[in-house]
């Protein structure tokens, strides 16, 4: 079955390229005189074999009976297929095929009055009963709806001896294939399994998601509209109303207001119509267009949509679209029947008949005088055009149903070899369900070159030519073929439309839209609204950092990590990089300022070095000093290693550098608090082997508070060191590259033991601030490290209540300022007094505060 499929593809390809790059232009003409006639159109005609040949005079006969052209047309086209079959010599030969054609043949109830009523009263038949042995299987086929066709098959075969092969041509009714209650019965139209799809189909192309649907309240309009429903929930398309009419014409009127003002308030522009092209759906089409509904319809190729001669001519906004059967071409059909009856079948009269085609130019230069033409001289100028008939849906049908049947017959007779029946007429007799066991199994290929398949199970998907019916004044419309349908290419490929063509029947006008809501474009989301079908819904804009590139998206996407959503929410930008950098203004001042201090820092060593022999600089310790200067220089360079892009090399100097060297800093001050104190307290003779220990123990804290301060770093970089970081939400639309601490427990642990070492040396320093001495440094050491332990304590909270490049500088600002209080409460002071009071810093002067100070005592 792939194979075949596969097989019926390529073969198409050629076809499908051939039909858009040279469309099929048809003509019809509708005729007033048909106005009244009645809904059920259809003929029914009995088919039989004979060992005689047929001459052209028999079907020449048969078709002289004048009836409207409208079933006129099925006559000729079966007249045409038997012609054909009787003339190839491959099948059936020696034998003929025939047909019963009567003034009664297009009259149902005129069937049913002869054979039932007449016939009886008659004694011409007897139900049920057979009253000869000469049985043969003859063949009906109708065109009637369904009701009649269940009618005229019950009469076939119950009412009348001779059993009859039921086919039957025009629409599919689903209620007729069951094989059970209709044996001898088989429907050679295709049960339109693919028309949802390619609607479907066609209705995306044109971007509509708001159709309404007019469908017969039946069986087969039931079945359709659960094949489109289906389709149409795949795609998200959804119906703005659904019409069942009755079918019941008393009924239908009854109703007619409610339908008309239901399609009236909609705010649909598309409606699909299907049904019986004789239902009270099409009075009802008739009806609507009549009165000026503009729509864009959609329907089945066999209805009739051209207006009367008195109807205006359709807004060239709206239109009909058509989806008819595809299949190939049969060409002689014209010919054949002027050489049948030229006198009958003129060119004017096959013109009305049915609609014509021809190979067009699709210019609009060419078409455009043609639209104020009348009606006589639009027929003049069709005229000077050479046409051909077109067999579309139902002669169509009964073209296939002549051959299945002729090919049928052939198997059954020739069974039993190739030789030719003898003469003995129950030899010739045929049963007929052996012949309809034999017609079910059959399949072949009809001179169109399409495969024909009479079983109902295997039969392959249908093909859609689509059609664009544009309707002009005096009753005459143009069908436009513009493209193609076929469920056997590939997915989302399925319809092939001629943009070109369509442009052109619209004269350039733009396609009607047909949505519930307004698309939701990028940069916004759809949300449905309550109780409403899903095309129908509301847009809002994206959240904050998602996207949407697309229309109609139900869920915005978030943009990456790395990327932040632009302003219009419609696409994602790479995020910068960012990190305290030396050019920005944050970065030139904090780089100055560490220079500066440590630069002062330097100079201030300079000067200390130069006056290490003054009294101020002795008093102080000038060791212990030169160890807290230096250390504060690289107080002041630390904060230069959080400026620049981090790495894993500077991540782990800025904590480890700024823990060890103001341990240094702070253990220095704390061993010149020590060292006051026991200058002062440790002075008499008896204990000066006490001061001699004491004096070198103060030279071990520097080293012991430094090692300590070494074994919890260290200890920090073997449990979970500092690494580079990349903080993507502190700051919108940035990528701030960070140093993370690593173990949070670990930093705190080292601030910890700087706050345990200043608050140390501040008590030390404060208990110690009114000791005699000239140069006591207990006050001025206090007022250090109370701004140290001031600075720090301030710097937690403001520290987690920052982010990015802030938190950064506020630990930088930390550290200089923690620092420049230890220099500036310390040394500025001694600075001053060595540089502009040198008469404070000698030993002259230091005599007489001493004298002063013990003649108060």
């Amino acid at each position: 079955m792939f194979t075949l499929s596969l097989f019926f593809l390529l073969l198409n390809i050629p076809l499908l390229m051939t039909c858009l790059i040279y469309p099929r232009c048809f003509w019809s003409m509708r005729q007033d005189e048909y106005e009244n006639r009645s809904l059920e159109r259809g003929c029914a005609f009995f088919i039989r074999a004979v060992k005689w040949p047929v001459e052209k005079e028999y079907f020449s006969n048969a078709l002289n009976i004048q009836t409207h052209t409208e079933n006129q047309k099925y006559a000729l086209a079966l007249a045409f297929s038997m012609n054909e079959i009787n003339l190839n010599p491959n099948l059936l030969p020696n034998m003929s095929l025939v047909f019963t054609y009567s003034t009664d043949a297009c009259d149902w109830e005129a069937i049913f009055k002869s054979v039932i009523h007449l016939d009886l009263q008659e004694h011409k038949i007897l139900p049920n009963y057979i009253c000869t042995e000469d049985i043969k299987c003859g063949v009906a086929l109708t065109g009637f709806n369904w009701a009649t066709t269940v009618t005229i098959h019950i009469l076939l075969n119950n009412f009348i001896f001779q059993k009859f092969i039921h086919l039957t041509y025009g629409s599919f009714y689903p209620v007729l294939s069951d094989h059970e209650k209709f044996p001898y019965l088989y429907q050679m139209a295709s049960e339109d399994t693919s028309l949802a799809l390619a609607l479907v189909s066609f209705i995306i192309h044109f971007s509509w998601n708001w159709v309404g649907l007019a469908i017969s309240d039946n069986d087969k309009g039931t079945q359709f509209l659960s094949y489109l429903r289906r389709e149409m929930e795949k795609n998200t398309v959804c119906f703005a109303f659904v019409n069942m009419i009755p079918v019941n014409m008393r009924l239908f009127m009854s109703r007619a207001e409610v339908y008309y003002n239901q399609i009236m308030t909609s705010s649909t522009n598309v409606v699909i119509m299907y049904g019986d092209k004789d239902s009270t759906l099409a009075v009802s089409f008739r009806m609507w267009v009549s009165l000026g509904i503009q729509r864009i319809w959609i329907t089945t190729a066999q209805w009739d949509v051209t207006p009367r001669m008195k109807d205006l001519t359709f807004d060239n906004l709206c239109g009909t679209f058509a989806f008819g059967q595809h299949h190939g071409e049969i060409y002689g059909l014209k010919n054949y029947a002027q050489t049948l009856n030229p006198f009958i079948y003129s060119d004017e009269y096959l013109l009305k008949l049915e609609w014509m085609y021809f190979n067009c130019n699709v210019t609009a230069s060419k078409w455009k005088p043609f639209k104020n033409c009348s009606s006589n001289h639009s027929l003049e100028w069709l005229m000077t055009h050479t046409f051909d008939m077109a067999f579309i849906e139902g002669s169509y049908d009964i073209y296939n149903a002549v051959y299945a049947f002729a090919h049928a017959l052939h198997q059954v007779t020739f069974q039993k070899g190739d030789n030719l029946p003898t003469d003995n007429r129950k030899e010739q007799d045929y049963d007929c369900k052996k012949l309809c066991s034999f017609l079910r199994k059959t399949h072949f290929t009809n001179p169109a070159g399409d495969r024909v398949n009479m079983n109902q199970i295997e039969k392959l998907q249908e093909e859609y030519d689509i059609f664009y019916i544009w309707n002009f004044p005096q009753g005459i419309g143009l069908k436009l073929k513009i493209g193609i349908f076929s469920p056997y290419f590939q997915t989302g490929q399925h319809l092939h439309l001629s943009e070109d063509i369509i442009e052109w029947a619209k004269e350039g006008s733009q396609m009607l839209t047909s949505v519930c809501s307004a698309d939701c474009g990028p940069g916004f989301r759809k949300f449905r609204k309550n109780g409403m079908p899903a095309c129908c819904f509301d847009c809002s804009p994206c959240p904050e950092n998602k996207i949407s590139n697309e229309t109609n998206v139900e869920m915005c996407i978030l943009c990456p990590e790395d990327q932040y959503a632009n302003t219009e929410q419609n696409h994602c930008i790479q995020k910068p990089l960012i990190f305290l950098t030396y050019e920005e203004p944050l970065g030139i001042t904090i780089s100055l300022m560490a220079l500066c201090f440590s630069a002062l820092t330097a100079v201030i060593l300079g000067v200390f070095v130069k006056h290490h022999s003054t009294p101020i600089v002795k008093a102080s310790n000038h060791i212990l000093t030169y160890i807290l200067l230096i250390s504060l220089i690289f107080c002041f360079l630390c904060p230069l290693l959080f400026i620049g892009h981090p790495n894993s090399a500077t991540c782990i100097l800025q904590q480890i550098t700024f823990g060890v060297v103001f341990t240094v800093a702070i253990s220095t001050v704390l061993a010149k608090t020590i060292t006051v104190i026991l200058a002062f307290k440790v002075t008499a003779p008896q204990r000066m082997m006490k001061y001699f220990l004491v004096q070198r123990a103060s030279n071990y804290i520097i080293p012991m508070c430094t090692l300590i301060q070494v074994i919890v770093c260290a200890v920090w970089l073997g449990a979970s060191p500092p690494f580079v970081d990349i903080d993507t939400q502190s700051e919108h639309g940035h990528i701030i590259i960070v140093c993370n601490k690593g173990s949070v427990t670990a930093f705190y642990c080292v601030l910890g033991y700087l706050a345990c070492l200043s608050f140390a040396s501040f008590f030390l320093a404060f208990f110690s601030r009114n000791l005699p001495g000239n140069f006591n440094e207990a006050k001025s050491m206090t007022f250090s490290m109370l701004l140290f332990c001031s600075v720090w304590i301030t710097f937690l909270p403001v520290y987690h209540g920052t982010k990015g490049k802030v938190m950064v500088a506020v630990e930088i600002f930390s550290t200089l300022a923690s620092s420049a209080g230890m220099l500036g409460c310390i040394f500025i002071p001694k600075c001053y007094t060595i540089l502009f009071r040198p008469d404070k810093n000698s030993l002259q002067m230091i005599r007489e505060k001493l004298s002063s100070h013990t003649h108060i005592s």
